[in-house]
């Protein structure tokens, strides 16, 4: 067992709702033990500034464009993350030895190298008092990888704990539905080969089409529990025809961006009709992506464990699970793991491994050339 940190993982995601915030206690490897769980959520105000840059960001030549605007949102958004860092540890009264500080992604090219998320680290750090480890995908992206997805390692972790603690067979898999969604198919520590062969992709997207369509024609910001695509009906015409012009393009080896995937398709639906509509070609696209884990295995029962936000949509899991016959899809929850802080928590494990030099990051995972480390260090006071 090597040394034992207190770590803070900060995780704003892609459907820009606000800021998660998780203390775990651990060694970066095996050792692993939740302290406390936090949500501060985002006003309007500041979502409407990200969503309006984030829309501006198309390509890489618009960042230097935009830099001004993104300097001044990366000041507010990086004090947002103080308040709710200082917050958090009055509510603990927990001794932080380190800070993992994701930042709210505007821009991400892997065939580029270029990712952007807004957070200034040093700022963090600075008013904080406290080591920060940001900007944990370049290293991933200059070592050929994709820079995404960067849970894996820590889904690992917690697949061997909920496995001792409650017999769940391997193997077992997570899927995470935030605004992309991404699978892991998890390794028995007993596997003498160890982590290397943990796999995992970006499969198609999570929330964000759903948000996005619910966004743009209602005064909600989600669709929640999936009631207004129940109250729906699919337009089968329009979704597959969807599906086929997706599915011409699609490619598993790539980590993907919101901006991959847009809602024109369903233009002229109702607001239910529509959200039915794209639910179900999100979660046709997820369901691909978990075939794809099935078929490249042997045959047999697997065990889903969902975590992220959209597994609160009944609606979207349903749909997911007609496309199988063979398969337990159940809630991270049911094993004493909360599902809506498992980003916020693997953010903290991977500040951990990344001031230790562990790689975070694996050929199987974002498909960089070798394991590689990454985050930056600061320590600005």
């Amino acid at each position: 067992m090597g040394k034992i940190y207190t770590s803070m993982g900060l995780m704003s995601g892609t459907s820009l709702d606000g800021v998660d915030v998780s203390i775990i206690k651990s060694d970066g490897n095996k050792e692993l033990m939740s302290i406390l769980d936090q949500y501060f959520e985002y006003d309007v105000e500041l979502v409407k500034k990200i969503l309006n840059l984030r829309e501006k960001i198309f390509n890489s030549e618009k960042l230097k464009e935009y830099s001004k605007e993104i300097k001044e949102l990366e000041r507010e958004i990086t004090l947002f993350h103080v308040k709710a860092v200082k917050e958090t540890i009055e509510i603990s009264k927990s001794s932080i030895d380190l800070i993992g500080f994701h930042g709210q992604t505007i821009f991400h090219d892997p065939e580029k190298k270029i990712t952007k998320q807004l957070g200034d680290g040093k700022l963090l750090s600075q008013l904080t008092k406290k080591k920060v480890v940001y900007n944990f995908r370049q290293n991933d992206l200059d070592n050929g990888g994709q820079g995404a997805p960067l849970t894996p390692i820590f889904h690992n972790v917690i697949a061997n704990k909920i496995n001792k603690e409650f017999n769940l067979e391997f193997p077992i898999n997570i899927l995470n539905i935030g605004g992309i969604a991404n699978i892991t198919t998890t390794i028995d520590w007993k596997d003498f080969l160890g982590i290397n062969k943990i796999q995992a992709y970006d499969i198609g997207p999570g929330n964000c089409l759903i948000d996005k369509w619910v966004r743009k024609n209602s005064k909600k910001n989600y669709d929640k529990g999936g009631f207004l695509a129940k109250s729906g009906k699919t337009d089968q015409l329009i979704l597959n025809q969807a599906l086929e012009n997706f599915n011409e393009n699609l490619h598993f080896e790539k980590s993907l961006d919101v901006k991959d995937f847009d809602i024109f398709f369903a233009k002229g639906l109702s607001l239910e009709n529509g959200a039915a509509t794209i639910t179900d070609f999100t979660a046709k696209l997820i369901a691909n992506g978990m075939n794809y884990v099935h078929d490249a295995k042997q045959k047999g029962i697997y065990n889903w464990l969902v975590c992220g936000g959209g597994r609160k949509n009944n609606y979207l899991l349903e749909s997911i699970k007609n496309n199988f016959e063979q398969i337990n899809i159940e809630l991270i929850d049911k094993y004493k793991v909360d599902g809506d802080f498992i980003e916020s928590q693997a953010f903290a494990f991977l500040a951990i491994r990344s001031l230790e030099k562990m790689p975070i990051s694996f050929p199987r995972t974002t498909r960089c050339k070798n394991p590689t480390s990454g985050g930056v260090v600061v320590e600005n006071f």
